[in-house]
């Protein structure tokens, strides 16, 4: 322990390390760039499918097949196959991302508006609702804490698994890793590990506060 916090002394004491483009508001914000953009093309492939398929009711088996099949993607090995195939660039690290991601979007997604009280949507549907206004207005709201948790875990999972772009010469907080240990620099090793950590603990920070702007008190008790 008392190596651990010399190292994690070491390389956030270092004024080198806050500044240029090896520093650390660097390191960070090209990490969160990448987690970003794999989040949201994440959502916007998955959340959809999720919401449709768990309201319409048809597409379920292939919703739990295409997740399984995703989860079942081996993240670095896909990175690398990637690299091999189209050289190095932001795609082949995108994808394996994505792909991480999707898995947790889709079955929330899917599981939180299967499980929608059908008396809600009988009563929705009985007051001349649309098929599209019962999803959006009367089931999305009761479902998403399901759906957040779904968000959550991905972008949790991505932030955390980010650092394999460093292995293909990106930056954000991988790299400290990948050059701390080609160096035998362990404060750097160290000090990239925290940064993913408080990475991972922002991110889990953030849907912590969007769980209490967007559930609305009374879905926020029932789950209590």
């Amino acid at each position: 322990m008392t190596t651990l916090l010399h190292y994690l002394a070491e390389y956030f004491g270092d004024a080198a390390n806050w500044s240029g483009a090896s520093g650390i508001p660097t390191r960070l914000a090209q990490h969160f760039g990448y987690t970003l953009l794999a989040f949201v093309i994440s959502v916007l492939l998955a959340l959809p499918v999720g919401l449709w398929t768990g309201h319409t009711g048809r597409g379920g088996v292939l919703v739990s097949l295409t997740a399984n099949a995703a989860r079942a993607l081996p993240t670095y090995g896909l990175l690398v196959l990637l690299v091999v195939l189209y050289g190095i660039g932001l795609v082949p690290v995108l994808v394996p991302l994505v792909a991480l991601a999707i898995p947790p979007i889709l079955l929330n997604s899917y599981e939180g508006i299967r499980g929608v009280d059908p008396a809600l949507t009988d009563a929705a549907r009985g007051m001349g609702m649309t098929s599209s206004q019962i999803l959006l207005r009367a089931q999305l709201p009761v479902a998403l804490p399901l759906v957040l948790v779904g968000m959550r875990t991905a972008a949790v999972q991505i932030v955390a698994t980010a650092t394999i772009a460093a292995a293909v010469s990106f930056g954000g907080v991988g790299r400290p890793i990948v050059d701390g240990l080609a160096r035998s620099d362990y404060a750097l090793v160290v000090g990239g590990a925290a940064l993913a950590g408080i990475c991972s603990l922002l991110v889990l920070a953030i849907f912590a506060v969007l769980g209490r702007l967007l559930v609305s008190p009374g879905v926020r008790a029932s789950r209590d």
